[in-house]
């Protein structure tokens, strides 16, 4: 007689062998796809096509910052056990670079060929320094001195002198400078992220320039800008050429909480280390030549793998500053959620709850209620705790402001 523990392991072994399991990471993938598919509908209003961009890009970072980081950390410690869905870590990088690599390059030729057109058609312009008239040159070289120029601060690397720590998710420039007529050196720019990523032209004039007056809106890279004046960082040598690339670093973090004596001192230990992960990604643009891209791979210890070559500008997520232009016309009708009637009739959160439970269905229904409730739960002297699971959190989230405070 087949006893039932034994049936159940045969019934085991045949439901794992049929290959019915889905790859946690390429199955993600396939969910960012669906993302960038909303870029690509013909019908979607321009700027919604750039939020979802955007949002492509911004998933992207946090994939390789978390999943692709915790691969590359198995295969480092030699881990070659395959999991259920049959892929070792190893076989599992492997296709999450064959699978991304192309997809980003079509999104490139989508984002060159087709959305910068469409969005000169609807006046606005993303332009370069170069194609600008002298005014605007001008214009934009004071601007340089005054809000960029202070900011900025090259670091030169060379046998003598370490090669500096790279930030997470920054974009700097890898310059190359000839001091003497055989002394060339490398140094390294970081572009400061607390600027807006495109500098709007048509807001930056003088008393003597005519301030624009047409519908149409102008913007530069802030990286071109700064590339066009990078030479008053090095004055009295010359300066080759530069080339922008951008890093992503391991920022997870593994916490075993019942082994942490005091939690909040092993999260700010972890948030500490975070900013020297270990690389697990190198964007660079196309252009930049092969010496320069062995000498960021040597310093940051990478190999190919991690190295994407971007027709275009690093970083696509930081697009959603476009989406914030006040231009209705190219966006999608916006949805604005309700308030549940029964929140009028107070404003006392505790005593509308011990009547009856709340539900709140988000999106449809705001989340006002909710920041609201942690705010008066803060300041509230019978409040003892708040315990609440936060998924993720924007930069400038009320909700973290009210638990702070």
């Amino acid at each position: 007689m087949t006893s039932i523990s034994t049936l159940n392991q045969e019934c085991l072994q045949k439901y794992f062998t049929l290959n019915n399991f889905f790859n946690r990471d390429l199955s993600w993938i396939e969910f960012n796809k669906r993302v960038i598919e909303e870029a690509f509908t013909k019908n979607l209003p321009l700027l919604d096509k750039i939020k979802f961009i955007s949002i492509f890009f911004s998933n992207l970072d946090e994939f390789f910052m978390i999943r692709v980081s915790g691969l590359t950390e198995q295969v480092k410690a030699k881990i070659i056990e395959p999991t259920i869905d049959g892929l070792t870590p190893s076989e599992c990088l492997i296709k999450i670079e064959n699978e991304i690599k192309p997809l980003i390059n079509d999104i490139y030729d989508y984002w060159n060929n087709y959305i910068v057109n469409e969005l000169s058609e609807s006046k606005i312009i993303i332009t370069k320094f170069d194609d600008l008239n002298k005014t605007e040159q001008n214009n934009l070289r004071r601007y340089f001195y005054k809000e960029i120029f202070p900011v900025l601060t090259p670091l030169a690397f060379d046998p003598g002198r370490p090669f500096p720590h790279i930030s997470n998710l920054s974009l700097s420039f890898a310059v190359l400078i000839k001091k003497t007529f055989n002394e060339r050196h490398f140094a390294r720019v970081k572009i400061p992220s607390n600027l807006p990523r495109l500098v709007r032209i048509d807001n930056i004039f003088d008393s003597t320039s005519k301030k624009n007056n047409s519908n149409t809106i102008k913007f530069i890279w802030l990286e071109d800008l700064v590339r066009n004046n990078l030479c008053e960082l090095f004055p009295g040598i010359d300066l080759i050429e530069a080339h922008s690339f951008r890093v992503t670093r391991d920022t997870d973090m593994e916490i075993q909480e019942d082994e942490a004596d005091d939690l909040l001192s092993v999260i700010e230990e972890n948030i500490k280390q975070r900013r020297f992960g270990s690389v697990v990604r190198l964007e660079v643009e196309t252009s930049i030549p092969d010496f320069m891209l062995e000498t960021l791979k040597e310093n940051l210890q990478i190999d190919d793998r991690e190295v994407y070559r971007i027709d275009g500008p690093l970083g696509l997520s930081s697009v959603m500053e476009l989406y914030g232009l006040p231009m209705h016309n190219l966006k999608e009708k916006a949805f604005f959620p309700i308030t549940p009637p029964v929140f009028e009739t107070s404003s006392n959160f505790f005593s509308l709850i011990k009547k009856n439970d709340i539900l709140l269905h988000h999106p449809y229904d705001s989340f006002t209620p909710v920041v609201d409730f942690i705010k008066q739960a803060t300041y509230d002297p019978d409040v003892l705790a708040i315990k609440q699971t936060l998924y993720r959190v924007g930069a400038n989230s009320p909700i973290v402001k009210s638990l702070i405070e």
